[in-house]
């Protein structure tokens, strides 16, 4: 898949998983349910085939079967362990609809038949070629979901750059006007989006709540979610 700093990743996925997917830190599961929800508000899901592009250890592929209803799943990541991660975690959930597979984005264009809805969540800001990997998820299906980190927010930035986690598994973020030309280029059209989150993932608990409790005033804000919230959501199709 081409991934920078991929053995970061691998070093993650041998340990039991990756760190931004633990349950056991309250801004994680505050930051990653808002990713979550995001997905299964912005597109219907529903006894839809999906195709989860860089699935991890399968801790957000799963979410997309149970709540969403999904009829099928196909999950890609270049990990090994995380592979083997997500495909026990779907058999402990009972999630009979999922599969998993080793292998790169880039190459997934050679996954049998094709999709309703793929999904690339907080996966391109990992890749050497973000734009390519966009134009193959088009290619897979007739809409594609993508959230990253939100390239406007000033605290981000200095994160990114301060962040020994966030050096080490190469975080960064892009504008959003950047996603939106790569989607255009891909022969798509951006059909929605939103700035979304405002919980920071590795956050102490105490700064978790608070940012929990202003999201919704923050987000309902265009003036203000611009610059404060940490993701961006969109929604894009191939164009006519």
């Amino acid at each position: 898949m081409m991934v920078r700093d991929v053995d970061a990743f691998d070093a993650d996925a041998a340990a039991g998983g990756y760190l931004y997917a633990q349950g056991d830190r309250l801004s994680a599961r505050l930051s990653n349910e808002r990713m979550t929800a995001a997905i299964l508000a912005i597109a219907d899901l529903r006894g839809k085939r999906v195709i989860d592009l860089g699935c991890g250890d399968g801790t957000y592929t799963l979410p997309l079967a149970l709540r969403g209803g999904a009829r099928q799943l196909l999950g890609i990541d270049p990990t090994a362990a995380a592979i083997a991660l997500a495909e026990r975690r779907a058999a402990t959930e009972g999630v009979d609809c999922c599969r998993f597979t080793v292998g790169s984005i880039y190459d997934a264009a050679m996954a049998d038949g094709s999709y309703d809805v793929a999904v690339l969540r907080g996966v391109l800001h990992h890749l050497e070629h973000p734009a390519a990997a966009i134009k193959v998820a088009l290619a897979l299906a007739r809409e594609v979901v993508i959230v990253e980190p939100n390239g406007l927010n000033p605290v981000l930035k200095l994160i990114e750059r301060l962040s020994s986690y966030h050096r080490a598994h190469g975080e960064r973020s892009f504008l959003p006007m950047t996603l939106h030309r790569w989607v255009r280029a891909a022969g798509g059209q951006v059909t929605a989006a939103d700035f979304i989150n405002l919980v920071p993932i590795f956050s102490p608990d105490w700064l978790a709540r608070g940012c929990k409790r202003a999201e919704p005033i923050v987000e309902a804000f265009p003036a203000i979610r611009v610059l404060a919230c940490g993701q961006y959501v969109l929604k894009a199709r191939k164009s006519q």
